[in-house]
């Protein structure tokens, strides 16, 4: 299974920088153990206020037990609280890896829900939904959606796409076939000096789940 974790880290106050940087570089250190374990997918930072230290993983596990021993085993657990979405499969998933990352474009995590008028009738919500399949399959080939999941709950989905900007992101999202009848969020994204999709690779001396 794969699963969402939004991980935040407050260091106790008056903590000694070198204590901090020995954490740091022990979590730099294992997170790269964990990605080739195929246990940590993907690392992001989402927008972040002066001070805060939040990033958000995509971690593979067999199941909540799994996935807990791999966040217990992260040297920063001491300081840090994760939150955790399991994700579901979606039809529409253009699978791991199949969607090449694109250096020149931006990351989007997006999160979609479905409300479907009342009233609409089985033949027309049948139409709109294969012509919505149909859309994501041409955003995949085309390179802006890279995975798709189900949520917890009625109609909700998350994406994560890539797209030259804020701007061309929502372009896209307005082009979807159901467009009128989904409401979200959309959350840009920075990579994660630690990602496992990094061209660069992780770095010892900057890189960690912080």
């Amino acid at each position: 299974m794969e699963y969402l974790v939004t991980m935040t880290t407050r260091v106790p106050g008056g903590t000694p920088a070198h204590d901090v940087e020995n954490v740091r570089t022990r979590e730099a250190a294992h997170t790269r153990d964990l990605a080739a374990q195929g246990r940590v997918l993907r690392l992001w930072r989402p927008p972040l206020e002066p001070g805060e230290w939040r990033s958000i993983g995509l971690f593979a596990a067999d199941d909540a037990d799994g996935l807990e021993r791999t966040l217990a085993s992260m040297p920063l657990r001491v300081w840090r609280t994760d939150e955790v979405t399991a994700l579901g499969p979606h039809p529409d998933d253009p699978g791991r890896g199949r969607v090449p990352l694109s250096e020149s474009s931006q990351e989007f995590l997006v999160t979609l829900v479905v409300d479907v008028p009342y009233g609409t009738n089985a033949e027309t919500l049948e139409e709109m939904t294969a012509r919505e399949d149909d859309r994501a399959r041409e955003q995949a080939d085309q390179g802006h959606l890279i995975r798709l999941w189900r949520l917890p709950g009625q109609g909700r989905s998350l994406g994560l796409w890539q797209a030259a900007g804020t701007r061309q992101m929502r372009d896209i999202l307005r082009s979807l076939p159901l467009a009128e009848w989904l409401t979200g969020e959309t959350v840009p994204l920075t990579r994660h000096p630690s990602d496992p999709a990094s061209v660069q690779g992780p770095s010892v001396s900057s890189g960690s789940t912080v």
